[in-house]
């Protein structure tokens, strides 16, 4: 196994337990009487970051590891655990609103409203970069640009139109 099929094997872990993680914090958060919004664009944001992983493996298993880029992403993978170590079990890849929960404002909320999406844009660029995938590194720049522009204004809409403090949501 190539380093880098080893570094895409945590990732491809690493996302599928976020996923499992983010589903039960969904059914936790819906069963207190939360409600999900933007649920129509959830596809294309798992089919970017699905497709992303995919490219990854087929272009760039074999590829050597690019240490200043990969140390980049490893940053962002200690932000991530940040971002959720602050929601905990508000976490989620989804859109949820539980209306008369206040917003998040510590941990790196305290600095940008959005720092999980932050993170994503870098390693989406990061990650390529390390594995010397320029072209994969700009095509799913582009594309997560065009979903995230989509989800954030979604959930600027819920945020803004709850008539309580609805809880952070976060992808």
């Amino acid at each position: 196994m190539t380093l880098a099929a080893f570094i895409l094997a945590l990732v491809t872990l690493q996302r599928l337990g976020e996923l499992l993680l983010a589903r039960r914090n969904t059914r936790a958060l819906l069963a207190r009487g939360a409600f999900e919004v933007g649920a129509s664009q959830y596809p294309f944001i798992v089919a970017v970051h699905a497709a992303w992983l995919i490219a990854l493996w087929v272009f760039g298993r074999d590829q050597p590891v690019n240490l200043l880029a990969l140390s980049g992403f490893v940053l962002l993978q200690l932000a991530r655990v940040w971002v959720l170590a602050t929601l905990g079990p508000r976490w989620t890849t989804r859109i949820i609103i539980l209306q008369g929960e206040p917003l998040i404002a510590s941990g790196p909320y305290r600095y940008m409203s959005h720092p999980n999406y932050a993170i994503v844009i870098g390693e989406i660029a990061l990650l390529p970069l390390a594995l010397h995938l320029p072209v994969v590194a700009l095509l799913f720049t582009l594309l997560n640009a065009a979903v995230l522009v989509v989800r954030v204004r979604a959930e600027a809409r819920a945020l803004s139109a709850a008539p309580t403090q609805p809880q952070h949501a976060v992808s």
